[in-house]
Formats: C-alpha cells, sequence, structure tokens
C-alpha cells in the first residue's frame, strides 16, 4: 500500500491549480464551512424534536465533526490536496474508494446548488419582487463568473459572506445574553427558564435527542472545505493546522453558543417563524424579519459559493488520477479547472429547473440520494486515516496536527458512524435519504471496483500535452 507521502499529481499538462488564496480568505473559509445555512434554517426543526437536549445533539454530532476533522488534518497536513479525502482514500483503501467517495461528494454539492439557489431567488423574490427562476439563474451566473475569473475571487467573496455570518452570530449571542440578563428594555424574553420549562429539559426522551443530532448532523457539512481549499494558498500546511485546531471554539461558539440563546429564551414549541428570527421579535429588534432574510440570503450564497468551488475541485481531482474525463484537469491561465466548474454549475443549474418543473416528490428523490453522504464521507475519512496513520507512525513522520488516542478514538468514531447509519434507518423522516443514499452510493463503489479491475495500473500517468 502506498504511504501517505506519495502525491497525486498536482498539476496537469495545462499547468496547475492556482495559489492565491490569503490566509485571511483560508481562515474565513475554515469559519464559513462551520456557519452553514442550515443553522440559521434546520434548527427550528431539530429544537421542536428533541427540545432544550438539543443542545446534546449538536454537543454530539460537533464533537464528530471534531474528531473527523482532527483525522482528516493529521493527513492534509501531511501532504496537502485539492482531492483532500477522495485522494487520502484512494492511497489507503485502493482506487474504488477514492473514485467513490470524490464522484459521492461531487455530486452531493451539485444537488446543494439548485437547493441554495432556489433558497436564494425565494428571499430575493419576498424581499425584491420578481420571478424566483431569474433570480435563480442571476444567483448561479453570477458566482460561476467569479469562480472562473480566479480562485481569489472565490476567496475574497467567500471573505466577506464569512464575515457577515459571523457578525450576525456574534451579534446575536451578545444581544441574547443580553436579553437573559434583563438589560434590553422592552424586551418579552428574559432569564433562561425555558431550558426546563414547560416540559423539562429533555421533553420527548434520549431518543429524540438521537433524532435531533441526525438532523443537526448535515448541518456541519462543509467544514472539511479548508482542506481542499489550503491546497490552493501559499501556506497549505500553515491554513489547515490553523484552521483544525480551532475547529473546536468555533462550533462552540458559533453553533452552542447561539442555540443556548435560543433555547433558554423561548419555548421549545413555539418558533413558528425560525429560531433566530423568533428570538429577535420576542426581544423587541425592529426589522428582525428583514435581517434574518439578509443572513441567511448570504449564508446561502456562501454556501452556493462553495458549492461550485468544492465540486469542481474534487471533479478536477477525479481527473488527474484518471477517474473523470480528461477534459476536466483544463485550467485558465489563472490556475482556474474551468471545464470542472462549467460542468459542475451546468449539472447543478439543469436540476435548479428540474426544482421548478419536476413534482415535488421526484426532485425530492433526487435530494434523498445525497441525503447519507456526508456520513459516508466521514466514515472513508476514518477509515482512511486508521491505515494511513498507521503508516505515519511507523514512518516517523510528525504532522503538525495528529489524532488523539490513535488508532482507538479513530476506530470508536467508525462504530459510532456506522451506528447512525443504523440508526436512520428506522428514523421515519431520515428512513428515505438513508435508503436512496445508500443506492447512489452502491452505484458509485461498482464503478469504482470495475475501473479498478480494469486499471492495470492504480494511479496511471497522464500523457504529455504537445
Amino acid at each position: 500500500m502506498a504511504s501517505v507521502d506519495q502525491k497525486a499529481p498536482a498539476s496537469t499538462g495545462h499547468g496547475s491549480l492556482g495559489s492565491s488564496l490569503k490566509p485571511r480568505h483560508i481562515t474565513m473559509i475554515s469559519i464559513a464551512g462551520v456557519i452553514g445555512a442550515g443553522l440559521f434554517v434546520g434548527s427550528a426543526n431539530a429544537i421542536e424534536k428533541a427540545g432544550p437536549a438539543v443542545l446534546i445533539s449538536y454537543a454530539m454530532a460537533g464533537t464528530l465533526v471534531v474528531l473527523v476533522m482532527r483525522m482528516l488534518g493529521e493527513m492534509a497536513t501531511s501532504n496537502p490536496d485539492t482531492g483532500s479525502f477522495s485522494v487520502y482514500a484512494d492511497r489507503a483503501l485502493g482506487r474504488w474508494a477514492g473514485f467513490s467517495v470524490g464522484w459521492l461528494y461531487w455530486w452531493f454539492w451539485v444537488l446543494v446548488i439548485p437547493v441554495e439557489a432556489t433558497a436564494a431567488a425565494a428571499i430575493l423574490t419576498d424581499l425584491i419582487g420578481g420571478a424566483q427562476w431569474m433570480w435563480a439563474l442571476a444567483v448561479t451566473v453570477l458566482l460561476t463568473v467569479t469562480n472562473l475569473v480566479s480562485v481569489g475571487n472565490y476567496g475574497e467573496f467567500e471573505f466577506w459572506f464569512a464575515l457577515i455570518k459571523v457578525v450576525a452570530i456574534v451579534a446575536f449571542i451578545v444581544i441574547g445574553v443580553a436579553a437573559m440578563l434583563g438589560w434590553i428594555p422592552g424586551s418579552e424574553v428574559s432569564g433562561i427558564s425555558h431550558l426546563w420549562e414547560p416540559d423539562g429539559f429533555m421533553p420527548n426522551g434520549f431518543g429524540a435527542v438521537i433524532a435531533g443530532m441526525l438532523i443537526t448532523m448535515f448541518s456541519f457539512m462543509g467544514t472539511e472545505i479548508v482542506t481542499i481549499a489550503a491546497a490552493e494558498s501559499p501556506n497549505p500546511e500553515k491554513g489547515i493546522t490553523k484552521a483544525v485546531n480551532s475547529v473546536i471554539w468555533r462550533i462552540s461558539l458559533f453553533y452552542l453558543g447561539s442555540i443556548f440563546v435560543v433555547v433558554a429564551l423561548l419555548p421549545y414549541d413555539q418558533l413558528p417563524d425560525g429560531s433566530y428570527q423568533s428570538v429577535l421579535q420576542a426581544i423587541g429588534i425592529p426589522g428582525a424579519a428583514v435581517i434574518m432574510d439578509i443572513v441567511i440570503l448570504t449564508a446561502v450564497a456562501s454556501c452556493l459559493n462553495s458549492a461550485l468551488y468544492t465540486a469542481s475541485r474534487m471533479l478536477f481531482s477525479l481527473g488527474t488520477r484518471h477517474d473523470a474525463p480528461w477534459a476536466v484537469r483544463r485550467l485558465t491561465g489563472n490556475g482556474v479547472p474551468w471545464v470542472a466548474v462549467l460542468l459542475s454549475m451546468v449539472v447543478g443549474f439543469v436540476a435548479v429547473i428540474g426544482n421548478y418543473v419536476l413534482p415535488d416528490k421526484i426532485f425530492a428523490w433526487l435530494l434523498a440520494t445525497s441525503g447519507a453522504i456526508a456520513l459516508f464521507v466521514y466514515l472513508t475519512i476514518a477509515a482512511s486515516q486508521l491505515k494511513l496513520g498507521r503508516n505515519l507512525r511507523l514512518e516517523g513522520h510528525r504532522p503538525p496536527v495528529k489524532m488523539w488516542l490513535f488508532p482507538y478514538l479513530t476506530g470508536a468514531v467508525m462504530v459510532f458512524i456506522v451506528a447512525i447509519l443504523i440508526l436512520m434507518i428506522f428514523d421515519n423522516d431520515q428512513r428515505q435519504a438513508i435508503l436512496f443514499s445508500a443506492i447512489s452510493a452502491a452505484i458509485i463503489v461498482g464503478a469504482g471496483v470495475v475501473v479498478q479491475k480494469r486499471s492495470t495500473d492504480p494511479h496511471p500517468v497522464a500523457p504529455a500535452e504537445d
């Protein structure tokens, strides 16, 4: 088996990926990856299901993400690569694994494009007016153009998107704490009594906490993007190390801190307008609905921006390993994989059209094919680190980031992820996602096995360009 320091091709006959992402871009990309649109939109569902004990749900999901990022950080600081965990799976488990997780991850982010474009269009239609499809097209085209010009443009957009999200979350927590302490005149809420009122801290039992965790799990997807983006920065190792080491406080502040404010100030069963908006309205903040619309629009645009970037880089990486058509490796003079960007955008926008044209059930089935991919990716990361981590230690390598209590904690994470996948089968709200995701995974894994069997060389070298 190849050791961790064997590198996949970093360049093609057309040149190399750009390296214009600055340290501030990497820092904000790592933060933006944690603050997804799901935090603002999906938290109300989790709170309704688990009550105030949703804090345990978020803590469990956040702990899993911290451990997975630790494992990924160990591999990424040893050898940064724009293919990230797909490349590491290739080296650790075989070409079929890198092929499978790479295409599954690409499919996940391509399907994020229509979801976020439609969400952005709905908000813009409410705020400004006009046809939703026109806004969906405008937002998608704008972010496609910025991604095509240079990777620095992606970083710059993501920097400002992330900054707005960070300011919004911090302001929300500060205002919430002030309301708890009774410092805001005219506020309808204060104190923290709703942590146990009206039905106790865990009103629906521990089973509901697990169900809440299944909902919250997918709002963390995107944390790993920093290991992909860092490969296009001058100092990938430093950027990844900083991001991985700070993931604990970021999750604690942004997720646990803000959700604590929500469940402390309002009854868990009275969040009709979304958890954050409901809190701001109860405190008496003028224009709360418009403020949250703008913040959610920013989060949605950030997610769409990252979806296009991440899908294109994963597709490019698959191309460098001959697991995708050669054309996706074509680069602009600025080192942007323009074919991969356009192909990801086209597939994503076809799905945007499908969201308007297809019956709701058909589009829901399409989305369900990627519903559990986050957990498949996490399981692959853990399995890869179990193999490559042993290689690192045998060879005496000391990467800046090391997995804690290796290999025992890595094994425990794998068992925990498998347990979550099994629980999803018995959860009515998650069953479709796990079944359809398993079908899509089986198809792609089958293709990966065929590709590996047909290839005598697991890592073919690309022919030189004329």
